[in-house]
């Protein structure tokens, strides 16, 4: 576990802290009512526009559960995609303080006296580090409110000890979101955490006006603001070929010139004749095949429509003549081999959770204009007014 003490602090300081020192620094707490509602957006959007406003921003996700490795560090992946678009001033590892990793909550559970105080100091030592004579700090919740419960450190509690004000991001819809946002409310309420107002994401575009109008009634009866609605982006649900590399522990057959760039919007399963599948080719197909396929493999090679495809997955484990290799290194084509059959491949594919990506530079910029567009600024920051 990362020793923040050491990193952040006068080694002389012996204190244990239960709360943050920093006292000054206005928190925005982005919670969800589930997983893959849109935290992450949302947390890029704010830090955008309010950065634009001349205003020093920090960032913290205090618990993350998706992590890559950096110089032997756990660190959650949505604070690298934070420091990347926006180079935070900030040592990344005080930005994500606690990583859950395989065995953490059994850890926890067998020394829960001894971990939690040190999990709090730690929490509370990054906070006043990624908070250090920043204006506003943005925190990344992990799920609905209680996500962490079984550790101590629910959504509910890590922003208690922070002080920080919630906003709710909830996914389109009237009915389940506005219930969802009531069992999220009573948690917060219960630890006497504020809560701004609420967001509603990923609304279908012609459904806008419907959800902004209903949704704002059921809410103020809840004496709860609706802070913006954000429609469905296609672009944003869009995954990259090196995400799907990734969610299926591929290995490339050829390299190929930013593969991460190229997005997935149609997948073909090689089960047919190789005439038919050529004849689906749409703009960002993805083809998914085994590798005895030898027809289907020749087709893709041969074709004067391979503009059209992002790549092909080639299933059932690398079995392929030196003759065909060579044609498939020398192709502009992505190739990548998985050990796993193609049911097993697309399953894992239709069940990822798209994340936006630092290379992603066409979601970005996207992200960065729905504050300005869908979001109550002035409402978000006069929330912070009221209690200087």
């Amino acid at each position: 576990m990362i020793d923040f003490k050491s990193l952040f602090t006068d080694s002389n300081d012996k204190e244990v802290l239960t709360a943050p020192r920093n006292k000054s620094t206005k928190r925005i707490f982005i919670a969800a009512t589930r997983m893959n509602d849109g935290k992450t957006t949302t947390s890029l959007a704010l830090y955008s526009a309010l950065s634009h406003s001349t205003k020093k921003m920090g960032f913290i996700k205090p618990v993350g559960q998706r992590f890559v490795d950096i110089d032997g560090e756990k660190i959650d992946e949505d604070c690298l995609l934070l420091n990347e678009t926006f180079d935070v001033s900030i040592p990344i590892q005080a930005m994500s303080p606690i990583v859950v990793h395989k065995n953490f909550t059994k850890e926890y559970l067998d020394e829960p006296e001894t971990m939690y105080p040190q999990l709090i100091n730690n929490l509370c030592r990054a906070f006043d580090r990624s908070a250090y004579e920043k204006d506003y700090i943005i925190i990344e919740g992990t799920g609905h409110a209680g996500v962490g419960s079984v550790f101590n450190l629910s959504n509910a509690e890590v922003a208690k000890t922070l002080n920080a004000k919630v906003i709710i991001v909830a996914s389109g819809g009237i009915g389940r979101p506005i219930d969802e946002i009531a069992l999220n409310k009573a948690l917060f309420t219960s630890k006497g955490v504020e809560i701004i107002g609420v967001i509603i994401n990923k609304i279908e575009p012609d459904k806008m006006e419907f959800i902004k109008h209903y949704c704002s009634k059921a809410l103020e009866r809840m004496n709860l603001k609706l802070l913006g609605c954000i429609p469905q982006y296609d672009q944003l649900a869009t995954p990259s070929l090196s995400q799907v590399f990734n969610e299926i522990n591929g290995l490339w057959l050829n390299q190929v010139t930013q593969p991460h760039n190229k997005k997935i919007r149609k997948v073909i399963i090689g089960a047919k004749a190789a005439k038919g599948i050529m004849n689906e080719l749409e703009h960002g197909t993805l083809i998914i095949t085994p590798s005895d396929r030898i027809d289907i493999i020749e087709s893709v090679l041969n074709s004067k429509d391979d503009k059209k495809l992002s790549g092909i997955i080639l299933t059932n484990g690398f079995h392929l003549e030196q003759t065909l290799l060579n044609k498939i290194k020398n192709s502009e084509i992505p190739f990548i081999s998985s050990n796993e059959d193609s049911f097993r491949v697309t399953t894992r594919i239709n069940k990822m959770t798209i994340k936006t990506q630092p290379n992603d530079i066409d979601k970005i910029p996207i992200i960065k204009e729905i504050s300005k567009e869908y979001l109550d600024l002035d409402a978000i920051e006069n929330a912070f007014k009221s209690s200087l």
